[in-house]
């Protein structure tokens, strides 16, 4: 498929060549001819895997959640392996690796994956090197292709953890990671309604190490997840296309406003990442954060006052959710931070809201 545009192949990849013309749902823990399902895998992850390998460019490994393919990634690293990890990116893969720095089964050094030279220097001597683009909750942009490369004469693995683009804005792989993670409960799945990971290789060798972690620690998806994960990559393509020009308005529209003292978003030419974006991805994505000009409070009562948009964690699904971030201990983002994934609600309905929020 690969003389098709990604859109497209995100509609047919995975497909049976005969019978159904969707996977189905296949419900079983074993098979007559091919073993169990924890360590041989089943047809329903297979179409998923499948489809999301040919976006990918690699081979594709589920996973039960996006927490269950970071852990896979890091279990082949021996014990004491020096790790480079971001200062700023998904707060529960910075604990993972804090609590397995603090156990002793590696060594950490954190910096910000946006700063290229820092990560390049703190390279040396390094086992993996851990990069989230865009990063969360800033929405920051880190230059793979040079990470890769440095990390790599350094003789470092790169592991890039692209869910905030997904497999249509950006492929790690194509720009040499060796593997990228991604949680599918939130753009590739884009529903909201399960849970599920995937993590993609580009050597066979590399897949199969994770597809040993997965069997050996239980990280396994069930077969309804992966079906409705595939169901929700049919429509990726429409879905972002529509909440990415959402929040390229909002975007413009809040760094025009009083209320608001500073907007991230790399499709804003005054972003920091908007050079890096415009060359290494395919759009700008439908992620944004912004800090309100009043303060910690400010941002609260935002929250508390809209109603098409949806107070809740997560991101990636048809609905427009925001946000508080700072009440993440662990996370190192601005008081007044709030970040904002763009569903496919109206424009105009999701910035009245937006606007009697911030007016109070």
């Amino acid at each position: 498929m690969s003389e098709l545009s990604r859109e497209t192949v995100a509609v047919h990849a995975g497909r049976p060549s005969e019978g159904p013309l969707s996977p189905p749902v296949v419900l079983a823990s074993n098979f007559r001819t091919y073993g169990y399902t924890r360590e041989e895998g089943s047809p329903t992850w297979e179409a998923f895997e499948a489809a999301v390998g040919a976006l990918e460019g690699g081979e594709s490994v589920a996973f039960g959640s996006g927490m269950a393919a970071i852990a896979a990634a890091l279990e082949p690293l021996p014990v004491g392996a020096r790790v480079v990890g971001p200062a700023v990116g998904y707060t529960v893969t910075r604990m993972l690796l804090a609590e397995r720095a603090a156990a002793g089964r590696l060594t950490l050094e954190s910096v910000d994956v946006a700063d290229t030279a820092a990560v390049l220097a703190a390279c040396e001597g390094a086992a993996l090197l851990w990069v989230e683009t865009p990063t969360n909750p800033l929405v920051g942009i880190a230059e793979v292709d040079r990470l890769c490369e440095g990390a790599h004469a350094a003789g470092a693995e790169v592991v890039v953890d692209a869910t905030f683009a997904s497999p249509l804005l950006q492929r790690p792989l194509e720009l040499g990671a060796d593997v990228v993670v991604h949680s599918a409960t939130k753009f590739i799945g884009g529903h909201s309604d399960r849970l599920l990971g995937v993590a993609s290789a580009r050597t066979p060798e590399r897949a199969q190490a994770l597809r040993h972690a997965r069997g050996m620690l239980g990280g396994t998806p069930g077969a309804l997840e992966a079906f409705l994960a595939l169901r929700g990559l049919r429509t990726l393509g429409v879905r972002l296309e529509r909440g990415q020009a959402t929040a390229a308005v909002l975007a413009e529209r809040l760094a025009a406003h009083p209320a608001v003292s500073a907007v991230h978003y790399p499709g804003l030419p005054s972003d920091p990442g908007h050079e890096r974006a415009t060359r290494l991805m395919d759009g700008f994505g439908a992620m944004l954060a912004f800090e309100t000009a009043g303060g910690a409070a400010a941002a609260d009562a935002v929250c508390a006052r809209v109603r098409v948009l949806t107070h809740a964690t997560s991101l990636g699904g048809v609905e427009t959710l925001i946000e508080r971030r700072a009440r993440y201990a662990e996370e190192a983002a601005p008081e007044a931070l709030l970040r904002v994934s763009v569903g496919v609600e109206d424009v105009e309905d999701l910035w009245a809201d937006l606007e009697r929020a911030l007016a109070g």
